[in-house]
């Protein structure tokens, strides 16, 4: 069925990827960016992840200092946006072609280790509004990998992106039926021991178990008002 290289950030959505990718009797290879990000739990918990599917895993590092325009890269302050905000414009978190440089390190990856396709947790519907998360982008990324790799060029590269079209719902609805550990996973993009509950990261998350009708099993140190509700809710009915 073919190897597919998962590109393991260690949050919900590479997470349910890489079950996805399993699932479909795939062989998945994970690999994960130490980039300097601020968030660096996440690499933790790209590894638990990985362990708990019993897949290899990668680390690539790299220095994304550069971007200093970026909250993530940077001192920066996270933005709190509200909810009805995110996706409205280019957040402060965008990494500069950060899922450029991921896809075509992915894609080295896969050639040397015999792979044909890249796995990428993008989505585009219940996202932060990144330039590089678009169905156009991933399409046109796709045919230059393919333009410019040997394996393009003497066959095909693929860029598998299952949850393109997902709302957060979907994908959390997706990943349970996956047997996805989301306990695991960490979505923050603050590095603190918990996860802050006031980014967008966290407010897109919280708002996708919500309308799955299920409960985030990650610990916060403070939850919106639209989520604390819920739990009021549910624990009353």
């Amino acid at each position: 069925m073919g190897k597919v290289v998962v590109l393991l950030s260690g949050g919900l959505d590479s997470a349910t990827t890489l079950a996805f990718v399993i699932s479909r009797g795939m062989e998945a290879i994970a690999l994960s960016f130490d980039y300097g990000q601020r968030h660096r739990r996440e690499l933790e918990s790209g590894r638990r992840v990985a362990d708990h599917f019993g897949v290899k895993r990668a680390v690539f590092k790299m220095d994304f200092s550069f971007a200093g325009n970026s909250s993530l890269t940077s001192s920066l302050d996270v933005e709190d946006r509200p909810l009805e905000k995110i996706g409205d414009d280019i957040p402060a978190t965008y990494v500069p072609a950060r899922n450029s440089v991921f896809l075509s390190i992915g894609s080295a990856y896969a050639e040397a280790l015999g792979c044909d396709s890249v796995a990428i947790g993008a989505n585009a519907l219940d996202y932060s509004g990144y330039p590089d998360c678009r169905p156009e982008y991933m399409n046109a990324m796709e045919k230059a990998l393919n333009l410019g790799t040997r394996i393009g060029v003497s066959g095909n590269l693929s860029i598998m992106v299952p949850l393109q079209y997902l709302t957060k719902k979907e994908i959390i609805r997706l990943g349970l039926s996956l047997g996805v550990p989301f306990g695991l996973t960490r979505s923050c993009y603050r590095d603190n021991e918990k996860a802050c509950g006031r980014c967008d990261s966290c407010k897109l998350r919280l708002r996708g178990f919500m309308e799955a009708g299920s409960e985030d099993p990650t610990a916060y140190q403070d939850l919106p008002g639209f989520y604390s509700d819920y739990l009021k809710e549910r624990k009353g009915s």
